[in-house]
């Protein structure tokens, strides 16, 4: 008798909880359309990212930081960087540029940065390389914004390699143990390194990366001629002074702390965020010899539809944040059909409390596109939730 009455009641206790707990769920998502707010605070302007065609050597790169060689010499520098904010912010104080070369084995990269101070502290490699001036290399192969490569390097050579299964935003972690095997640095100091007596013209560094070890990352292998990825640069300058005859960062007085560094990059983020990998610039194959003819960038074609899947991210990651579950559709998070004039249908959405994915129909002449709630963009009919 108190064994069946136990049993009703626990029973009424499990209805109640699942009645409240759907009550609460129904009230965590009956949001109206604007209750994420105004969207063009969450969604980022929509970027123009700058674009390097690279050609081939013809002879041997000496990797010593010295950017003498000929074929250097025949390719292009990018622009000049820019703040990572892009336009919203003042131009940098000092140049830096990039130059970029490939062959069977190895993608060349060379900078050149302007710098009247030149220090360094770090020698250790895998450690945070960042807090001492330095450049650094993002490389995602196949753009779906998952599984990239960082790169940095300060003014000794010292290297910081580390993989990213996704962004930090979407849960990432950084395998720090992972190494470029392989990797080949050199930098040219032209001054003096860690002497604040006198004043220094800059440093530059050379980078020879093996594509044996790119390619892991990167689902149809080693590139050809024509093919493309996404990659971007980035340079760190903290504020110093000259105390007791070295430099130290300088403090803000309002934290104790130093002032934030500046970050400098080839192709602007919109954000103080460099692990956005949508926002990257394209790195573009070619087999043509460095110095003896040219060819020109080939737009993504899917553009258009990859960005239009990426605003309905960035508005679901907000919807998420404020109701703890995935908008059902465009309408409740603030978006209608004057948002994807650029493509020819509007983002489907299938969501549950805790997953969405949206995705563009498959047009004439087009792919189709997929995005999920992490933020990986693939090919409908050519991918699987895992690499």
């Amino acid at each position: 008798m108190i064994s069946q009455e136990i049993k009703r009641l626990y029973s009424r206790i499990l209805q109640y909880i699942f009645i409240t707990g759907l009550l609460v769920f129904q009230a965590s998502c009956s949001g109206s359309p604007d209750s994420i707010g105004d969207t063009g605070s969450i969604i980022p302007p929509e970027p123009d990212p700058e674009n390097y065609i690279c050609y081939r050597p013809g002879g041997v790169i000496v990797i010593d930081g010295i950017l003498n060689e000929s074929d250097w010499e025949a390719v292009p520098w990018t622009d000049n960087f820019v703040d990572i904010e892009g336009d919203a912010k003042p131009q940098p104080d000092f140049r830096t540029r990039a130059k970029m070369l490939w062959d069977d084995s190895y993608l060349y990269v060379a900078a050149e940065l302007e710098e009247p101070h030149i220090w360094a502290t770090l020698r250790q490699r895998d450690t945070v390389i960042f807090y001492d001036n330095d450049f650094e290399i993002f490389i995602d192969p196949d753009g779906d914004t998952h599984t990239y490569y960082e790169l940095e390097v300060n003014a000794y050579s010292t290297p910081w390699d580390l993989l990213l299964i996704k962004p930090y935003r979407d849960g990432g972690p950084a395998v720090n143990n992972w190494d470029i095997n392989g990797l080949k640095v050199g930098t040219d100091i032209k001054g003096t390194i860690n002497d604040p007596s006198d004043i220094d013209q800059g440093w530059s560094v050379e980078i020879a990366i093996p594509l044996q070890v790119l390619k892991e990352c990167n689902r149809t292998g080693l590139p050809k001629a024509g093919d493309q990825w996404r990659i971007d640069f980035s340079r760190v300058e903290w504020r110093t002074i000259i105390e007791n005859g070295k430099y130290k960062k300088e403090i803000n007085p309002a934290t104790g702390k130093p002032y934030p560094e500046n970050n400098w990059v080839w192709s602007p983020q919109g954000r103080i965020n460099m692990h956005m990998p949508e926002m990257w610039g394209y790195l573009q194959f070619s087999d043509i010899r460095a110095g003896t003819g040219t060819e020109s960038f080939v737009s993504d074609s899917d553009k258009d539809e990859k960005w239009a899947l990426r605003m309905v991210y960035y508005a679901e990651t907000e919807y998420y944040k404020k109701f703890s579950c995935y908008a059902p559709d465009l309408k409740s998070l603030g978006l209608g059909k004057e948002d994807f004039t650029k493509t020819g249908s509007l983002p489907l959405i299938k969501a549950t409390q805790n997953t969405f994915e949206s995705y563009l129909p498959h047009e004439k002449g087009k792919q189709g596109w997929i995005i999920f709630q992490d933020g990986r963009i693939v090919q409908t009919g050519r991918f699987s939730r895992e690499k």
